[in-house]
């Protein structure tokens, strides 16, 4: 019997927060994970880490390079988590009042995803079946911290609505998925000394590792096609395939509060 072939997958932005949880999910579902990050340390059992500034295209470029040349030269997952996500982003502050700098996930949110999908491309079409997703939230369809926040989730929908018209016929699918509230270590932190307040919010998020395993049952679904091109809310995708997070539970989708995603029209202008 043939060996059966271990899928390859790259999470940029896995230092932490839901890059590490993704990668981490992966690792568990049997993938060989590339992990990318500025600060990236061990990457554990079926893990690469590779330092990566995903400001610096050159090195972007080197990633995909070394992962064509660790394998079969085909990929078959990229998720595009990388983004410059500032501590002074929340508040109600209107944006002129908040720092410049928030500014930066334009560069390292969206414009890092369209070039790793760049430099990505060649290898996914050479697998026989492939997943580009980007990682997204509410914020691109509702207000929440900021337009330039906002500009950045709406545009990794658009990406992906727009490379799935690109891709067609290639075997590559393309999605963004809508996170939740996340419990990262950093989120959790803001509760110490208060339990019962974050056991009251966990109710309403989800863990890190989530997203991980709902991008595992979508690129196994047998009708992607049919849901690729446009972005997803996570939980209702864990839905469809009976997921629950760590807790047993599947965690909420926001859409009665926060809306849903747009649909994509079908004219095609090229």
């Amino acid at each position: 019997m043939a060996e059966q072939r271990v899928r390859t997958a790259v999470v940029t932005g896995a230092s932490r927060g839901a890059g590490r949880g993704i990668a981490t999910a992966l690792l568990m579902r049997g993938w060989l994970v590339y992990l990318t990050g500025r600060t990236i340390a061990d990457a554990g059992d079926g893990g690469v880490a590779v330092r990566v500034d995903h400001r610096d295209d050159a090195q972007v470029e080197a990633l995909f390079a070394r992962v064509a040349d660790d394998g079969d030269g085909s990929l078959d997952l990229l998720v595009n988590n990388a983004a410059a996500i500032d501590d002074a982003l929340t508040g109600a502050a209107p944006f002129w009042e908040k720092p410049l700098r928030l500014a930066d996930v334009l560069d390292v949110g969206l414009r890092s995803a369209y070039v790793a999908s760049w430099y990505a491309a060649p290898l996914l079409v050479r697998a026989e079946r492939a997943l580009l997703a980007f990682t997204s939230s509410p914020g691109a369809g509702c207000y929440m911290h900021g337009p330039a926040y906002g500009a950045q989730k709406a545009g990794v929908d658009k990406m992906a609505a727009d490379m799935a018209v690109d891709f067609a016929g290639t075997g590559v699918h393309t999605v963004s998925i809508w996170m939740g509230i996340l419990l990262t270590e950093k989120f959790r932190a803001a509760f110490d000394g208060h339990p019962e307040a974050l056991a009251r919010t966990a109710e309403h998020a989800e863990t890190p590792e989530f997203t991980g395993h709902v991008l595992d049952a979508l690129y196994h679904d047998p009708d992607l096609e049919d849901l690729a091109g446009r972005a997803h809310i996570g939980a209702e995708l864990a839905r469809r395939y009976g997921l629950t997070d760590a807790d047993g539970r599947t965690p909420p989708s926001h859409r009665d509060a926060l809306g849903g995603p747009r649909e994509p029209h079908p004219a095609v202008v090229r």
